[in-house]
């Protein structure tokens, strides 16, 4: 089924935060899909029917194959018993290995609400003797992804090189017009002018020209360390 299924509150957090990455997976002959927990709306400038359609432009500017929108309420979204249980089957659905999650400190409530449902559904998809679709499966690791509206440092537990896919991270970024592009402020950076500084800024601490940061709770195993940034 996916090898890693990314999680997100909104049509397009899982770009902002990690697009670089999901570019360089799919090249690497990854299987990922995202799972877009609600549609976003209502937004200023945006509609059902646009946050639809620029979502389905930056899927295809990403190269992606599966892609879903959980129908959750946006602006309300809550890790309720009811909203777990649809989380899970999906998990039981598509059996990925890793799940990304948006980081589990924000100021933004549907995100922090988003981590804790990840969180809670995937212990909840392994269990066995429940009225959950599908058969147990239990998802290896979570990883965490930064999309956040706290003017932080993130605190990073590894960085992933994204020098050859920083462009196409932007051109799928700016599908999202209605909410990236024509609702910026003048004489301030943009919400993607930040988010590629960001990215220029970890690819500086690791030698390379871009870089994502990603956080994980638990340790890392690694098999080796040839393909470390030193």
């Amino acid at each position: 089924m996916l090898d890693a299924l990314v999680i997100a509150p909104h049509p397009d957090d899982a770009e902002l935060g990690m697009g670089g990455t999901i570019i360089r997976l799919i090249a690497q002959g990854w299987s990922i899909g995202i799972l877009d927990l609600t549609s976003g709306e209502p937004t200023p400038l945006g509609s059902p029917e646009i946050r639809a359609k620029e979502t389905s432009q930056a899927t295809s500017a990403l190269g992606l194959t599966w892609r879903r929108n959980l129908g959750l309420p946006n602006r309300s979204l809550e890790p309720t018993l009811v909203h777990r249980r649809a989380l899970a089957a999906v998990f039981r659905e598509v059996r990925p290995r890793l799940l990304f999650a948006p980081y589990w400190e924000d100021a933004h409530p549907d995100h922090t609400a988003a981590t804790r449902l990840v969180e809670d559904a995937r212990f909840w998809s392994k269990l066995s003797k429940s009225d959950i679709p599908g058969e147990p499966f239990h998802p290896a690791r979570i990883l965490y992804y930064f999309s956040v509206h706290l003017k932080i440092v993130e605190r990073p537990s590894f960085l992933v090189d994204i020098s050859d896919q920083v462009e196409v991270k932007d051109r799928a970024m700016r599908c999202y017009r209605s909410q990236l592009v024509d609702n910026q402020p003048e004489g301030r950076p943009g919400v993607i002018e930040s988010v590629r500084d960001r990215t220029r800024f970890w690819g500086h601490t690791v030698g390379v020209r871009h870089a994502e940061p990603f956080a994980s709770r638990e340790p890392i195993g690694l098999t080796g360390l040839d393909r470390l940034l030193l």
